[in-house]
């Protein structure tokens, strides 16, 4: 029992307003999120990377990293965003570039026209074995009109059809640069670790879906759940803890890092720049860099490396209308 009733009175005040404070610390998020101009300021630490799935053999064995901080754009360059810096630079992209026949042997030279792949998927039944079944190589296709046709690209919806050679130039025209593979998923992840996906263990959080996937039968019967059939304007869904926006689905980004399915054998723990050269036992030959995120193509019954911690790759002058990119800056 209190005997001294001023004293008492100031401790009940002290433990109210604890209390007060304790509630509204745990309304706050993790971390201040810190922006400018576009970017998020991503403060370095240490995490697990890689995954334990059996499926990703090339994102294993899980090993330490550690990244310094940096600037990471908030959500995908956009349509607007890659316009800008093409009217500033008269750029051309590769998909646009005229084909040398010479990179081509045996292909009829009226068969090599500018474009690229589009996703097309034919009403046919087809084996998730036949990926070319829902690929077509499209004339005129290109980051302007993603399609090929008359239909021009939506300035707030991701930019696509751009090769690593085209992001790698708007990079260091915007004083940026790609981050490298351990920076995005560092990024992705967001403070968590051992999850399924860079979200979280449930695939829909009661019942409403995260990221632009592919919902229903791949590839013909789209049933979008989360409201999109192809492409998604950047901000469509929510951020995460960093506030960064469709760090899964929406478009594969591409990284710094060439590509390697044994990289993380031997990957040091301080900021990893990924290995001196590229390789690919599938595709000999040909220079690949990685690629993130998954796009609205993946679902667990075709796509499933939009999962935490799983890894893309392409070829650096490669692309299509479900891959973009995004920048970092130190």
């Amino acid at each position: 029992m209190c005997k001294n009733l001023s004293w008492c009175l100031l401790a009940f005040v002290l433990t109210f307003l604890g209390c007060i404070r304790t509630k509204n610390e745990q309304k706050r998020p993790l971390k201040e999120i810190i922006k400018k101009e576009g970017m998020v300021w991503i403060q370095g630490g240490e995490f697990t990377m890689g995954s334990q799935d059996a499926a990703f053999v090339d994102a294993q064995p899980l090993h330490e990293v550690k990244v310094n901080s940096f600037w990471m754009d908030e959500h995908e360059v956009t349509n607007a965003q890659f316009e800008a810096f093409v009217r500033a630079t008269g750029y051309v992209t590769v998909a646009e570039r005229e084909i040398n026949p010479k990179d081509f042997p045996g292909v009829p030279v009226e068969n090599l026209v500018p474009g690229s792949a589009v996703f097309s998927p034919q009403e046919m039944e087809v084996g998730l074995d036949q990926p070319l079944q829902w690929w077509k190589y499209v004339k005129g296709a290109y980051w302007k009109h993603p399609f090929g046709d008359e239909r021009t690209a939506v300035d707030n919806e991701p930019v696509v059809h751009v090769s690593y050679t085209d992001a790698q130039t708007y990079a260091k025209w915007a004083g940026k640069r790609l981050p490298t593979e351990a920076e995005w998923e560092y990024a992705a992840r967001a403070g968590k670790q051992n999850v399924t996906y860079y979200w979280g263990e449930e695939q829909a959080p009661q019942g409403k879906w995260p990221a632009n996937i592919f919902q229903g039968k791949f590839p013909n019967e789209n049933s979008m759940e989360d409201g999109f059939k192809n492409l998604a304007p950047v901000k469509s869904f929510p951020a995460n803890a960093f506030g960064l926006y469709d760090m899964e689905g929406n478009v594969w980004e591409w990284c710094h890092d060439f590509y390697r399915p044994d990289y993380y054998q031997y990957s040091p723990k301080e900021n990893p720049q990924g290995p001196r050269d590229s390789a690919d036992p599938q595709e000999p030959g040909l220079v690949k860099h990685v690629q993130r995120g998954g796009s609205f193509m993946c679902s667990d019954e075709y796509c499933n490396r939009y999962k935490a911690g799983s890894r893309g790759r392409g070829e650096v002058n490669s692309a299509s209308n479900n891959l973009g990119f995004r920048c970092v800056k130190d």
